[in-house]
């Protein structure tokens, strides 16, 4: 294989990864793995932490051997190595045992500046570790540096009663859970309500962790026969900060995550969890912990509106003058940003980023020509509708004239068994649900039931344009 084509592959690779596992999963494990290089019978990947090699190889490595074994016969091996043990050519000191502090904080978006002068923020700030057990905190992360306004009014008011109630007092949001789409500010409210409390009361036991760092650290802590210290360190916090909830996997881990959830509650002690969507919807999630997660407040982080759009801007405008002495983006750029980027504030942040970059690498002032062009990929860009697989069952048992509990059951005649594929073939498509979370909703169905039927609509879509238009059909009035 050259390296050209093994890119490709490693491309074709990663979009049946996406595929079959769903576009959750795919990015928070496979995101940051990359192409290596290959040799004939092995293939190289690389991964930024031990951690994510650990988990991979538990639970994804079969599954990425089966991927590249079907584009090329002659790969009988997939090798997964740290990226730093990579690039420091010693691959020896990849397999000894570690307990790595993994942050998984998703922050904003930054471009590298010429070395003359920063952009807007610095790439790596210095970072809080919270009582050695958590995962870090971004110090840019603060109330003072949130912009607040209608979308996120009521969690930003939550957030600071949270942040300023002393330890021991019970609140009447307890568990606080904020769950919004990417970029609308978790992450920021998160460290903020952390850097808050512990600078109300120092001697306040506040600990930050993403799911991922959760995770790793019950696994390392089973590993190391450390558990019972590893829960009774847990369950002695006065404040417990959870991000990314929907990335908690695993039967003992999410028990142990129930458990140490109503140990705190019912101890008084402050939880507050984040993630991308309700609990009701985190089909992943042990029943117990959603049932626990949907007695407590939860607050939905909308899209932000034009006036918070624009104080964002300003915001952050004011930062990258700060910074970068003699910017200047006119108001009217500014205000084309507000007006026409409206997905979400990261994307605001980019944006503002890309301007002043182009202001810095070429020298020549912002105008509104140049600012269309560089901007053009996140114009108009909005977040999509987010598609239920129950809207999908409801659509397709409408069209093909039978029942939901037709698509549900075993039965295998022609007229419920091609609806029933096409329903799982959307259901792959238009959510970013699992194979064994789509199988579970039709019916308890195993993953590989759901692999056949998207394989096999793919197929027949190739060769049978009617049923093309007709997928397209079911596409739109899903949309609507």
């Amino acid at each position: 294989m050259s390296g050209r084509a093994d890119a490709v592959l490693w491309e074709r690779v990663k979009t049946r990864l996406r595929t079959e596992l769903g576009e959750d999963v795919f990015s928070s494990w496979f995101a940051r793995v990359e192409f290596e290089g290959a040799d004939g019978a092995s293939v190289n990947l690389s991964v930024p932490t031990r951690f994510l090699k650990s988990w991979i190889q538990a639970h994804y490595f079969d599954k990425l051997l089966g991927l590249w074994t079907a584009e090329v016969d002659s790969v009988r091996r997939v090798e997964l190595v740290v990226r730093g043990a990579v690039r420091a050519r010693a691959p020896a000191k990849v397999d000894k045992p570690a307990v790595a502090s993994v942050a998984a904080n998703p922050t904003p978006t930054f471009i590298p500046a010429a070395s003359a002068a920063p952009v807007l923020m610095q790439a790596s700030p210095a970072r809080i570790e919270a009582d050695g057990a958590g995962s870090p905190v971004d110090p840019r992360f603060t109330f003072e540096t949130f912009c607040e306004g209608g979308a996120n009014r009521v969690a930003y008011a939550a957030a600071r009663a949270v942040a300023e109630t002393p330890a021991g007092r019970p609140t009447p949001y307890n568990p606080l859970y904020l769950h919004a789409c990417v970029g609308r500010g978790k992450t920021h409210l998160l460290h903020a309500v952390a850097q808050a409390a512990r600078r109300a009361d120092p001697n306040r036991k506040v600990v930050y962790l993403t799911a991922e760092h959760f995770m790793f650290r019950f696994v390392a802590a089973l590993k190391n026969q450390s558990a019972i210290a590893f829960k009774e360190n847990l369950r002695d916090i006065d404040l417990l900060l959870i991000d990314d909830l929907q990335f908690l996997q695993g039967k003992s881990v999410q028990q142990e995550f129930c458990h140490m959830l109503n140990a705190l509650i019912d101890g008084a002690r402050q939880v507050v969890v984040a993630a991308d969507r309700p609990a009701a919807e985190l089909e992943t999630l042990d029943e117990r912990v959603r049932s626990r997660l949907r007695g407590g407040v939860a607050f939905e982080i909308g899209s932000p509106d034009l006036d918070l759009r624009r104080d964002i801007l300003k915001s952050r405008y004011a930062i990258a003058q700060s910074q970068n002495p003699g910017v200047d983006v006119p108001e009217t750029v500014i205000e084309y940003v507000a007006q026409s980027v409206v997905s979400n504030g990261r994307d605001l942040e980019g944006a503002l980023n890309r301007l002043v970059a182009q202001w810095q690498f070429t020298n020549q002032p912002v105008t509104m020509n140049s600012a269309e062009i560089t901007l053009r990929d996140l114009v108009g860009a909005s977040e999509p509708r987010r598609v239920k697989i129950e809207d999908i069952q409801k659509v397709v048992s409408r069209h093909y004239n039978v029942s939901k509990a037709d698509l549900l059951s075993s039965r295998r005649t022609r007229t419920i068994v091609r609806p029933r594929q096409i329903a799982m073939y959307l259901s792959k498509t238009l959510t970013p649900r699992s194979l064994p979370e789509i199988g579970r909703r039709f019916g308890g169905r195993d993953h590989t039931t759901v692999l056949h039927a998207v394989r096999k609509v793919e197929e027949m879509m190739q060769g049978d344009q009617h049923l093309k238009e007709e997928i397209e059909l079911l596409k739109r009035m899903i949309d609507e």
